[in-house]
């Protein structure tokens, strides 16, 4: 039995067909060979997401055949990789299922016994052409404007041919026997989509030396998982003919339940020059985003919108929110670009979204590893992280920047130093008389509070020297901060303390009359 998506009413493609929502069975079958490409994870972000919205199941499937490229130390990246996004599964590794196994690695017995039934069948042939051959008449095809896919010379050889192969030493390779049809399918972004026989060549399943490849293991593997769904990249459309013809040929057998997914492919992610984005471009792997300090939930949220949208007019939102809205039909079949400065923004506004709390705990490992604190900060640490996480929140973009927007705070004295670039800027002129009647107006403070600080350096900077604000304040806050960029001056004087802020201004003032 072939399930194919039906129209609904308003003619849109149903995205059941005929199942219950909660028989939804979907994968993500990604090959563990390091850095995640970002469109993966979109792949995989879409497939939780149509999981979760209709309650069914996701498949977390590895595609770990490739020996050399492959480790197990690059399947726990991966699986770290999806719990630090919050993709979490319902099949595969860690989880297991009645399905199993779930490495591809450990699943090749299955796939030489369905290779055998489908020779039984008839379904597939061994083709003994050797790589000489079958240029030579694709060439020819060519030149003679013919299709120059696979001939079919394999297809109904003799015992005596066959013989003969086998005497000259040749190693087969194992086709697919394509029927001679239309083969026809309703894309779920795409729609209705049609692929001639002569345009479908029987593909091979088996290389020479017995090695199982991507068009035979996939379809397998979806046929016993009982899959019902393939979202997928764009980049695989080419194949989904071929897929589909060995779904039927694999009902005809009688392995799994005989239905045949239904596919949705997804728009290319393009980068710059609106080419492909591909694993070598800079912004295309996911470290990139964990170093830099980027939220999953921010991640995620601008991948969503790489083909898809929750409204005309609204562009953040949450993962809850995703699951409820998300419709595969409204993903767009175009191809999506990616913006790293509009990946930046939404993340941004997912960090003003967090309880202050939650952002300084979130900004802890990023100081830490920066050696500004322990990776369990003391009480008194982790009281004056919790007292400037308001005065940053709202002017981050990324969990990293804590590094240069608090530092300041939690750096050793000895090591406390100006950045070059801002002294050069700031620290010139006026600066000294500046930072010495700074000095002269704290020193007497009685109460070291925001209030009282701001009120002090006002009345001495602006009323009694006659600066501008920006005049008055940049030396003191490259002097208190070590950079031109800062939390408001005076909050950072306040968490800062007297003992600490009167020795940077000093130091400050000092280096300026050597200087």
């Amino acid at each position: 039995m072939t399930d194919r998506p039906a129209p609904t009413d308003d003619g849109a493609v149903s995205v059941l067909g005929t199942l219950e929502p909660s028989q939804v069975r979907v994968r993500f079958p990604p090959s563990p060979t390091g850095n995640m490409h970002v469109g993966n994870i979109r792949s995989a972000l879409f497939n939780w997401a149509f999981a979760r919205h209709f309650g069914g199941k996701l498949v977390l499937r590895i595609e770990d055949t490739d020996t050399a490229r492959n480790s197990p130390e690059a399947l726990q990246y991966t699986l770290d990789s999806l719990h630090w996004l919050g993709i979490d599964w319902d099949e595969g590794p860690e989880v297991g299922g009645e399905y199993g196994p779930y490495l591809q690695s450990e699943r090749l017995d299955i796939y030489r016994d369905v290779v055998e039934r489908l020779l039984a069948a008839g379904k597939a042939y061994y083709c003994y052409c050797s790589q000489e051959e079958l240029d030579q008449r694709r060439e020819a095809a060519r030149s003679a404007g013919q299709h120059s896919g696979y001939d079919g010379h394999c297809r109904a050889l003799t015992a005596e041919q066959v013989q003969a192969y086998v005497d000259e030493g040749r190693r087969p390779v194992v086709r697919l026997r394509m029927p001679d049809r239309p083969i026809r399918f309703n894309d779920l972004v795409r729609g209705e989509i049609t692929f001639l026989p002569e345009n479908l060549g029987d593909y091979v399943l088996v290389r020479a030396n017995g090695h199982p490849l991507y068009p035979l293991v996939n379809p397998v593997d979806d046929a016993l998982m009982e899959i019902t769904h393939v979202l997928r990249g764009e980049d695989l459309l080419s194949s989904t003919p071929r897929q589909i013809a060995l779904y039927e040929a694999l009902a005809e057998i009688g392995v799994g339940n005989g239905r045949t997914p239904l596919f949705g492919h997804l728009p290319f992610v393009m980068g710059e020059g609106n080419k492909k984005l591909s694993k070598r471009d800079p912004s295309s792997g996911l470290d990139e985003y964990m170093q830099r300090g980027f939220l999953p939930e921010g991640l995620l949220n601008y991948l969503a919108l790489l083909g898809w949208s929750i409204a005309d007019d609204r562009d953040v939102f949450t993962m809850d929110e995703m699951i409820k809205a998300f419709d595969i039909r409204k993903v767009n079949a175009n191809a999506a670009r990616f913006d790293p400065k509009k990946a930046e923004a939404i993340n941004a506004s997912h960090m003003r979204l967090l309880a202050p709390d939650e952002f300084a705990k979130r900004v802890i490992p990023y100081l830490a590893k920066a050696g500004l604190l322990p990776a369990e900060p003391s009480a008194e640490q982790l009281s004056v992280l919790q007292a400037a996480v308001p005065l940053v929140q709202e002017r981050m973009n990324t969990l990293s920047e804590s590094v240069e927007m608090l530092g300041f705070l939690f750096v050793d004295e000895s090591a406390f130093s100006i950045d070059p670039d801002s002294a050069a800027k700031v620290l010139t002129g006026d600066a000294a008389a500046v930072l010495e009647a700074t000095s002269k107006a704290l020193e007497g403070l009685s109460e070291w509070k925001t209030e009282a600080i701001e009120a002090a350096l006002r009345e001495s900077l602006i009323d009694g020297l006659g600066l501008k604000p920006k005049n008055a304040f940049g030396p003191v806050r490259v002097a208190i901060s070590g950079r031109r960029i800062s939390p408001p001056l005076f909050e950072s004087l306040e968490l800062l303390g007297r003992e600490r802020s009167l020795s940077r201004l000093e130091r400050a003032r000092a280096s300026l009359s050597t200087d």
